[in-house]
């Protein structure tokens, strides 16, 4: 009787603290949110070489929180899959073509919006546990690749030649190794993290609707 008693104080306990871990997380994570442009490594400083152009590309998608949040979202997406790996592909394939319409001047509409509503609608296929078709987790990830890329563009709009490749390549970089690594620690431990009592991917679901809603208040207030 006893034991039966610590035991389920032990396992109440665990669920709790994991979910104010979450919560933790998650309240720090607002509070670092804000619209997805006014992210700027080198502090708004245009790259001027193959290094900062590279160290500027490994730095927006991680400063950026909106950004990074979508990022381990798509992994964590494509680990539930067959084909996952091409969701992330899609994304970074894409976020390099949304750079480059930026870098020519092309305007796409409403990107910090745009941005926002994709890491809204990523967070809520995590909290409800939806899964999409293939082809459908592709379209999502080629559309947000668009915007996030254009966003990373506005770093290093009037670069040389060099700091620009270095930079395409330190984003795409440091994205794939993310997302990657998001994906394949989520198929070593999706029973763990899948638990019938405590779902940590439901639970990252709610942290980054949470960092979605955020940038979208602060892209529309402005």
């Amino acid at each position: 009787m006893v034991f039966k008693m610590l035991k389920s104080f032990q396992n109440f306990s665990l669920q709790n603290s994991n979910r104010i871990l979450v919560l933790g997380v998650s309240l720090l994570l607002l509070l670092m949110a804000e619209p997805a442009a006014a992210h700027h490594p080198f502090g708004g400083q245009t790259p001027e070489n193959f290094f900062q152009g590279f160290l500027a590309g490994l730095g927006h998608p991680i400063i950026g929180i909106d950004h990074l949040a979508f990022v381990v979202s798509i992994g964590l997406i494509a680990a539930g899959i067959v084909g996952g790996s091409w969701v992330i592909f899609a994304f970074l394939l894409t976020a390099m073509l949304g750079t480059g319409i930026h870098l020519i001047s092309f305007n796409l509409p409403i990107p910090e919006i745009a941005i926002a509503l994709s890491v809204i609608t990523i967070g809520i296929l995590l909290v409800l546990k939806q899964q999409l078709p293939l082809a459908a987790l592709i379209g999502l990830a080629s559309v947000a690749g668009l915007f996030h890329g254009y966003a990373y563009g506005e770093s290093i709009m009037g670069a040389e030649m060099t700091p620009l490749i270095s930079y395409l390549i330190g984003f795409t970089a440091i994205q794939l190794i993310i997302a990657g690594s998001t994906m394949k620690l989520t198929q070593s431990f999706k029973e763990t993290l899948e638990n019938s009592k405590f779902s940590l991917i439901k639970y990252s679901g709610f942290a980054v609707l949470a960092i979605g809603v955020v940038a979208l208040s602060s892209a529309i207030t402005g």
